[in-house]
């Protein structure tokens, strides 16, 4: 890939909607739902800082491989198809090794299906709780399901 190349689907990346939260139903949780409102803007300094400090690692990519988009795809067409089911992109995520986009689809405020898309067009996805609802769950991937069967279902031979 050139830089030109390199530049637009940059620029593409940007433009991904953000995903917002599921608006909870019990007290408690709209008092995290409140909380992730004001904190989300500085999610990503707070884990760029985290992971440079070595309070936390994270290496490499994460489990659940599954697929490459399909060769008749390019990168975008596959991002613009799973906005289209309602992912949406999810920055407060762990950034993996070459990834270009992470992508989610809040079920509810408990639970999330999370895609990530790689620069050599790999895709892999779990079903998790979300960090809103149970951060703690979620940074130890606590409840992390492969869930295989339900992604290759509605991504519709889109990957291979």
């Amino acid at each position: 890939m050139d830089s030109e190349t390199r530049i637009s689907l940059e620029e593409f990346i940007k433009k991904v909607p953000h995903s917002r939260m599921v608006y909870p139903e019990s007290l408690y949780d709209r008092f995290k739902y409140v909380f992730w409102r004001l904190y989300t803007p500085y999610h990503p300094l707070v884990r760029d800082t985290a992971l440079i400090l070595g309070i936390v690692e994270h290496r490499g990519r994460q489990d659940f491989v599954l697929g490459k988009v399909t060769p008749d795809l390019s990168v975008e067409e596959f991002i613009n198809f799973v906005i289209g089911l309602g992912f949406k992109n999810h920055f407060i995520a762990w950034k993996d090794t070459d990834e270009l986009v992470s992508l989610r689809y809040a079920k509810n405020f408990v639970y999330q299906y999370h895609l990530r898309v790689y620069k050599d067009g790999e895709v892999r996805g779990h079903y998790e709780y979300t960090p809103e609802c149970r951060p703690i769950y979620h940074m130890r991937e606590v409840g992390m399901e492969d869930r295989r069967d339900e992604f290759l279902k509605f991504l519709q031979g889109k990957i291979v």
